[in-house]
């Protein structure tokens, strides 16, 4: 059975459309509550934050932290039920998109504390434990933070060492260490993942997820010295022989991975958010800048160089609002399976984000590289995006891997079935209907503006490549490509172009039948833009499935590990 995701259903060569068009929009009542949330945030950080000051002394004041807990924003996304705000989460990214863009230090802190920190109570708690801390969360009075990282368990989370031991009275003797914990010198709640397995044990480790107080004996290092986001509180968090009850178990024993997993959907899509509010702000930068300087006796502005970096930028941060929002719109709406999306938007806004603030340094010149200036700071401050949360290339392999699981399970079903033709007769008849049916109606968007045929066709041709390269890839290689990392990269990039487009082409469609084509001329270029750039680079991982240099790379690679580096020298 095919699972419920526009993503995966792309991995089958199929097109999910109903969960893309229309476009997701906002009720009302939650767009008026936005724009005065937002207004007040704007406010707030004009007023109270001097993040150059937060920069400088590594610290966010502590009357800034108050004055959060006052307003109410540590519980922007925590249920109502618990004295939260219950926001929605288009409405939660909107709000993080606009504190990001204002000061990633801050925003950090409390994008710690609940998208990941106390978002597996939210998810996950029993009522007993949502009612013991949610409220306190909520007000800020107690603050989260997410333990799942260690020195040699990052994306790997097989890796924990950290172990929890059960004793006879039901309770757990948790110890371990973690590190890079934001929020570990503040936080007075932990969500702690560890083994619950025999160390020595063969089969896969058992992860169990816990809540864990400070209070318990909780300790932390000395604040992590950090090149950015210096503001916010970046730890070792230290457990020795901490005793955590039975009832603080977050969901099932031995299934703390899936938890871990499911907290970090939804911080990524949290992270995205942040990056797109980062590169709104680095626009508006960039544009001044083009404005006011001046070279050759015109403002550089109006050179064909600078006007393509703008562009370039433009419809990029164009595509990643469209890609956060129409995931954002999927969960509110009910979507359950968004883990490929999250994982997409977390890449292409980390990515877009680094881009956009290279370009803004660029575009300002020397001064950009100043530290009387903001650029370098939010340089700094853009760079931990592509690590956080999972590195890109771990969750390219993710969203490669996650995509080919079902299109693979679905091959092998068949693989056994021909060995058991009986049995498995109506299994061979159904995938024989779907494979004739696909040979002779090929899959198509039918949901768009006419305006947007030629976005359409594109998207529709490389749908049907990616399904054909998925299938290909699994039937030579079934068991193998979990090693594949370059045809993983190649898939996952593939898929990340294809989400991009699906996202403009239905914000724009909407955007069309709102306000018309030229009330909507503006969508429409930044989309034929992204449009004509995801062609060039599908074409070219097309292209490159057939025709690479994959294993000579390889080579150098294993032989640049045996020389210890580069081994050249002139002389």
């Amino acid at each position: 059975m095919r699972e419920q995701s526009f993503m995966k259903s792309l991995f089958f060569g199929s097109i999910d459309e109903g969960l893309a068009f229309p476009w997701p929009e906002t009720e009302r009542a939650e767009v008026d509550r936005l724009h005065v949330l937002v207004d007040a945030v704007r406010r707030f950080f004009e007023l109270r934050v001097d993040s150059k000051e937060i920069d400088r002394q590594a610290q966010i004041p502590g009357e800034v932290l108050a004055s959060l807990r006052e307003l109410g924003w540590f519980g922007m996304a925590i249920p109502q039920a618990f004295g939260g705000m219950g926001l929605t989460n288009t409405g939660y990214a909107r709000v993080t998109q606009e504190m990001t863009g204002l000061d990633s230090s801050v925003a950090l802190t409390l994008r710690a504390h609940q998208s990941i920190g106390a978002r597996g109570l939210v998810l996950f708690g029993t009522d007993e434990q949502k009612s013991r801390y949610l409220p306190r969360l909520a007000r800020g009075d107690d603050i989260a933070a997410f333990a799942l990282t260690e020195p040699g368990a990052g994306s790997d989370a097989a890796a924990i060492q950290t172990h929890a031991e059960r004793r006879e009275d039901g309770s757990y003797l948790l110890n371990g260490t973690k590190t890079w914990i934001t929020n570990g010198g503040l936080a007075d709640v932990f969500t702690v993942f560890a083994r619950t397995s025999r160390p020595d044990a063969d089969a896969k480790p058992k992860i169990t997820a816990f809540i864990v107080e400070r209070g318990w004996g909780v300790q932390n290092g000395p604040p992590q010295d950090k090149l950015g986001i210096r503001g916010t509180s970046t730890t070792e968090v230290i457990f020795k022989d901490v005793r955590v009850p039975a009832g603080n178990v977050l969901g099932e024993p031995g299934r703390g991975f899936k938890v871990a997993m499911q907290v970090l959907d939804s911080g990524r899509l949290a992270l995205a958010s942040g990056c797109l509010g980062l590169s709104k702000r680095l626009l508006k930068m960039a544009v001044e800048r083009c404005k006011e300087r001046r070279a050759f006796g015109r403002s550089i502005g109006e050179f064909g160089l600078i006007k393509d970096k703008i562009a370039t930028m433009m419809a990029d941060t164009w595509a990643l609002e469209c890609m956060t929002y129409l995931t954002t719109g999927m969960t509110d709406a009910g979507v359950e399976d968004f883990s490929i999306e999250s994982a997409i938007c977390k890449v292409y806004a980390s990515e877009t984000c680094w881009r956009v603030v290279n370009e803004t340094l660029q575009i300002a010149g020397a001064v950009g590289y100043m530290a009387d200036f903001p650029y370098e700071r939010l340089l700094r401050d853009a760079r931990i995006n592509l690590v956080f949360e999972g590195t890109n290339e771990i969750l390219r392999a993710f969203i490669a891997l996650g995509g080919m699981q079902g299109p693979g399970r679905e091959l092998a079903d068949v693989a056994r079935a021909m060995r058991e033709p009986i049995k498995g007769f109506g299994l061979l008849s159904d995938f024989a209907i779907r494979k004739a049916r696909g040979a002779l109606v090929r899959e198509r968007l039918t949901r768009h503006h006419a305006t947007l045929a030629r976005e359409a066709a594109i998207f529709d041709e490389y749908v049907q490549e990616l399904g054909r390269g998925v299938e290909s890839v699994l039937r030579r290689h079934l068991s193998d490509i979990a090693e594949m990392q370059y045809t993983q990269k190649r898939t996952a990039n593939m898929a990340i172009n294809l989400y991009g487009l699906a996202a403009c082409i239905s914000r724009t469609t909407r955007a069309i039948e709102r306000r018309g084509e030229e009330g909507a001329r503006r969508e429409i270029d930044l989309t034929s833009i992204f449009a004509s750039s995801a062609e060039r680079r599908l074409a070219h991982l097309v292209a490159a499935i057939a025709k690479n240099d994959d294993e000579l790379r390889k080579e150098v690679a294993t032989r640049a590990y045996a020389d210890g580096g580069y081994p050249f020298d002139v002389l």
